[in-house]
């Protein structure tokens, strides 16, 4: 059986009752850090968010997520309401204290991938941690495409039909 304190117990040892103590505005309540108190818990969504925004900031990615994927966000963006997905490339499994990323990026054509996923790396650790408080155990950067000078944007801006 585990012992529960009691929250209203009297300050004054010598009162006879806890009444003082309950209208007294000096009366702790509860004890102890109030960040103790409770539980936070980050959704796996929150954590790709956070990652996507810090891997799209580092100079050299071009775009996040496969061509397939690519494909359907450019479509997704086009639906009424639909919007870009921050998430698109990024994959994160969150625990209790840890939490681990998978990115898929396409980068941009001339730049030194180990220097981009490098880059890539030390921004998404130190914003996830520094956000969620969640130690980053590891970032995995899968580079599924190189964007070249003369290729075609995939993200048209104007219809093709008009």
């Amino acid at each position: 059986m585990t012992d529960i304190p009691q929250r209203n117990r009297p300050e004054n040892p010598d009162s006879a009752t806890g009444d003082d103590a309950r209208k007294s505005p000096l009366t702790k309540r509860g004890g102890g850090d109030p960040a103790t108190r409770g539980r936070t818990t980050i959704a796996d969504g929150v954590v790709e968010k956070i990652a996507g925004m810090a891997a799209r900031d580092v100079v050299g990615v071009h775009a996040m997520g496969s061509g397939l994927a690519r494909t359907f966000g450019a479509v997704r963006d086009r639906v009424p309401g639909g919007g870009k997905s921050v998430t698109r490339g990024v994959k994160a499994e969150v625990g209790e204290s840890q939490t681990a990323l998978d990115l898929e990026v396409v980068v941009d054509y001339g730049v030194s991938i180990a220097d981009v996923a490098r880059d890539v790396r030390e921004n998404v650790i130190a914003a996830v941690e520094r956000m969620t408080g969640l130690e980053v155990v590891e970032v995995n950067i899968a580079v599924s495409d190189v964007k070249l000078p003369d290729e075609e944007e995939e993200d048209h801006s104007e219809p093709r039909l008009q």
